[in-house]
């Protein structure tokens, strides 16, 4: 998929290194389509990687993306320049008049607070809410899918007993979801969180369905509204030294953390992990986009707030 960026944003030099087509902003307004406008609300730590993560997840279909990142207006980030912030990230106070055809959320290292102590947590709960008559189709990933079963469902996330570090295997239900379409009977996905939102909970909402779920780390994949809210527990968009890197953030901290799961052969963490997630990650945002943006969503993008 031709992902279209400004020029100079430094993910687009490491993605085009890997052979995957991104297109720069010159390029795409001499094509005579509409591209794709999806907002990427990136509230993760390390801006730069989670762009790359991400750029690559969305890169596997025919169909062209404009992406607009966004970062929270209140909060000073402590590992991101704010030069990089000013130069390619908007904020929500800048497009919320407009709407789009997709959102993604990305998760945030907070879930050990309260939702309501998360500098943030207006402007998401805002964010949150816009999307649902500004935008065609919503991802929320890992905490933001925490906090929007809380925010739209009143389920509150809880406290792991430890850690869940890893890569999962995972069961798929209801195979005919578009959202699953290619996926294996079981696959795997990385975690890293300290909460869940438990599945008894969500269970008892008829109007969420459980598209797939681990013995051991719970509810993975879910979705409502016809697929106008998905929610993705873990990170599918893990690059394979992502969870090596937190690891070892972990060990300098002194937290004495437990190795990932299924994650360094042998349990080594000397040696270079396994990258087994991968072509289900990318199942997974292809689908969506195909089958919950691109085929749902009106060529005119007004009229976003007139689907049911």
């Amino acid at each position: 998929m031709p992902i279209k960026v400004q020029s100079d944003l430094p993910a687009k030099a490491v993605i085009e290194k890997e052979n995957i087509f991104i297109m720069d902003e010159h390029r795409a307004i001499t094509q005579d389509i509409r591209p794709l406008e999806i907002v990427l609300v990136n509230l993760m730590p390390l801006k730069e990687d989670t762009e790359i993560q991400m750029l690559r997840a969305l890169s596997n279909t025919p169909l062209q993306v404009n992406l607009t990142f966004v970062a929270p207006a209140h909060h000073k980030s402590k590992n991101t320049p704010v030069s990089h912030l000013n130069q390619f990230y908007k904020k929500f106070s800048d497009i919320k008049d407009n709407t789009f055809d997709g959102l993604i959320i990305t998760g945030a290292p907070i879930e050990m607070m309260k939702y309501e102590e998360v500098d943030f947590w207006d402007e998401i709960k805002e964010i949150m809410d816009w999307s649902v008559t500004n935008v065609t189709s919503t991802i929320f990933l890992c905490w933001a899918a925490q906090a929007a079963f809380y925010h739209f469902y009143g389920i509150d996330k809880v406290l792991l007993p430890k850690k869940l570090s890893g890569v999962y295997e995972h069961k798929v239900y209801e195979r005919k979801v578009p959202l699953v379409r290619g996926f294996d009977d079981y696959f795997n996905a990385p975690h890293s969180r300290n909460t869940e939102t438990p599945a008894k909970e969500i269970k008892k909402r008829k109007d969420i369905t459980i598209l797939a779920d681990s013995e051991e780390a719970g509810v993975f994949l879910a979705m409502a509204d016809g697929g106008k809210k998905i929610f993705v527990m873990g990170h599918p968009e893990y690059d394979r030294m992502t969870l090596d890197y937190e690891y070892n953030r972990d060990l300098k901290k002194g937290i004495d953390p437990e190795i990932p799961v299924n994650y360094y052969p042998d349990d080594d963490p000397s040696r270079k992990p396994k990258l087994s997630w991968r072509g289900h990650a990318n199942t997974l945002y292809t689908n969506w986009l195909n089958y919950y943006v691109y085929q749902a969503t009106p060529y005119n993008l007004s009229e976003i707030n007139q689907i049911k």
